[in-house]
């Protein structure tokens, strides 16, 4: 199938118009059209080689929405015209010990990414949602419940799901008390989720000036991490801290937060911190803790959860051929919150 998408051909060129070749279906593949796709910090990161695996050409993009447009002949789940949505990854070896318990994230040979991956029968290098279609294996393909709006829904399957995932490993309920660091992509939907689930919601920011922001999205309240008798007095209050900062930085001002068998997750940086102490730690059973995004079964538990209770993401919409500067804002993190593409911008090939 001929297709039209945008690439980066190296670390330092922008990202352009690019023609290729989706595969042809095989028995279990779904093809679909892509109408919205998400644009996350890690594709910034991978289209510049940040991380030092990127191959190009690469067509990033791992937040996606569309509609069914063919369906292999195995397929059962899905039909022609029906909403459907992709997350970070389109495979996995659905043997080992991990998939067959619904982790597939956590694939023991690794799961195939939904870019920059090679694909498990042919492979080629997988490209991403920056593009008009997508062909993807039937059990990688999640249904986007009636009444959640398609054109906020796509920053769900990745922001959505990396930010549910560990709420729900550390079992965040009414009574909960959860701390969220940073108020960006993933920090909007980690307060929108945890408020839904009924928990009690602080935003942890180093300036006050989130306040307003603080209270729009669902938290209760806003603690400024600079302030240290604030700091002294919130000591052993939280149950749960959530850090979605993307960048090295220290853990140290909030590991005392923590109460007794207390968790701080991290699901933003990918890559060196500052040293921390293990004073609090060891002193307060307390822990440090990282999460990546969730399988598919928890993935489609957080869309339904989202429809439920009508969270979606606060979202600019922009064209494709804005990318380039949108990726610009995001370092400055001038977006409130998350950018999406609308794909109908795209020509068709």
């Amino acid at each position: 199938m001929k297709t039209m998408g945008y690439a980066a051909q190296s670390a330092d060129t922008p990202l352009a118009p690019f023609a290729f070749e989706r595969r042809a279906l095989r028995p279990n593949d779904v093809a679909m059209e892509i109408l919205y796709c998400g644009i996350c910090h890690s594709d910034l990161h991978q289209a510049r080689n940040d991380w030092g695996w990127t191959v190009y050409p690469i067509v990033p993009g791992h937040e996606i929405v569309g509609r069914v447009t063919e369906v292999g002949s195995a397929v059962a789940r899905y039909k022609p015209g029906d909403a459907v949505a992709v997350g970070c990854m389109v495979d996995s070896c659905q043997q080992c010990d991990q998939c067959r318990k619904g982790e597939e994230q956590l694939c023991r040979q690794g799961n195939t990414q939904t870019y920059n991956s090679k694909d498990r029968v042919t492979g080629e290098i997988t490209y991403g949602g920056y593009s008009k279609h997508l062909v993807v294996r039937e059990e990688f393909v999640l249904r986007v419940p009636d009444g959640l709006d398609l054109s906020r829904a796509a920053p769900l399957l990745c922001a959505g799901i990396t930010t549910y995932s560990p709420l729900r490993t550390w079992n965040v309920g009414p009574g909960s008390r959860v701390g969220v660091i940073g108020l960006g992509g993933l920090g909007h939907m980690a307060v929108k989720l945890a408020a839904g689930l009924g928990a009690h919601v602080t935003v942890l920011s180093r300036t006050a000036d989130k306040q307003a922001d603080t209270l729009a999205l669902g938290a209760d309240r806003l603690l400024v991490s600079t302030d240290k008798e604030a700091i002294k007095q919130a000591r052993s209050s939280f149950d749960l801290i959530v850090d979605t900062v993307p960048v090295k930085h220290d853990l140290n001002p909030y590991l005392s937060l923590l109460d007794v068998d207390g968790t701080l997750v991290l699901v933003g940086q990918i890559g060196p911190l500052a040293e921390p102490t293990t004073v609090p730690l060891i002193m307060g059973r307390r822990r440090i803790a990282g999460s990546p995004i969730g399988g598919i079964a928890e993935t489609q538990e957080m869309l339904d959860f989202c429809a439920k209770k009508n969270i979606l993401p606060d979202c600019e919409m922009i064209r494709i051929e804005q990318i380039n500067d949108a990726f610009e804002r995001m370092e400055l993190a001038d977006v409130r919150y998350r950018f999406v593409i609308d794909m109908a911008s795209l020509p068709a090939p």
